[in-house]
């Protein structure tokens, strides 16, 4: 999970301080080929694990495009669309596909859910992850899983839930961040040199780490964690694979 975040970036990422805001208005700046970039938009990038949005973008005649892929591209997010691009200085709509993006938040909440119980728990730190809506990997610097893991873990990650605690935003200059060893619970720190602003993610009293991605308000609106299945991805890394249900 890596933290992107400059306030100077060409495409205005909306979602980085409001996962919630759904559609927004916006102007193509640029077209190549299929793909369209907005001065701002609501359409995650895939990044950090987390893939990118889909989702609709329509003008004031009536034309609508869906959008099949989104990434981050230098200082522009692309979207891709079907069928012939609307032309650059075009005012567009953006909407994303909220029942997809809120499984996602829902997932990528839980993730940080997880790291801060085995954080806390034992210590460990995460080696990698992937996720898509209500289901997701996560790696962790163990040896040996200890007894009982996969009970314990789970009746750890679900009572944190059910605790519904308050997750905050907000954003710190990249020095004061990366001095604060507990923003960096990954093996390898992800994060661009280039971000000198980094977004920090905070399930209050649980954990708070550096991250990019969109997020639930609190807790309880996870739903109910399940561990399907542990594996060993070698000697001192192990893997947890998880879903989520509707509470």
């Amino acid at each position: 999970m890596s933290a992107e975040a400059n306030s100077d970036q060409a495409t205005g990422q909306i979602y980085l301080r409001d996962a919630y805001e759904q559609s927004v208005v916006a102007t193509v700046e640029a077209v190549r080929d299929d793909a369209v970039a907005l001065d701002r938009t609501v359409f995650y990038a895939t990044g950090g694990g987390q893939p990118h949005d889909t989702g609709t973008l329509a003008d004031q005649n009536g034309n609508t495009w869906q959008v099949h892929d989104v990434r981050k591209e230098g200082d522009l997010i692309w979207h891709w669309v079907d069928g012939e691009p609307p032309p650059a200085g075009t005012a567009v709509t953006g909407t994303i596909d909220w029942e997809r993006r809120l499984q996602l938040m829902r997932t990528h909440t839980a993730l940080h859910i997880l790291c801060g119980v085995i954080w806390n728990e034992w210590g460990v730190l995460v080696t990698g992850g992937n996720m898509e809506p209500l289901s997701a990997r996560m790696d962790f610097e163990f040896g040996p899983l200890p007894e009982g893991f996969a009970v314990r873990v789970t009746e750890l990650v679900n009572a944190e839930i059910a605790a519904d605690r308050p997750i905050e935003v907000s954003f710190l200059d990249r020095g004061a961040a990366l001095a604060d060893p507990e923003l960096i619970r990954t093996k390898v720190n992800l994060i661009p040199e280039s971000v000198t602003n980094i977004r920090v993610v905070d399930i209050v009293g649980l954990d708070r780490q550096a991250d990019g991605g969109t997020h639930v308000a609190s807790t309880a609106a996870v739903g109910r964690f399940e561990i399907t299945k542990t594996e060993s991805k070698g000697k001192g890394n192990k893997r947890v694979r998880m879903v989520l249900h509707d509470a």
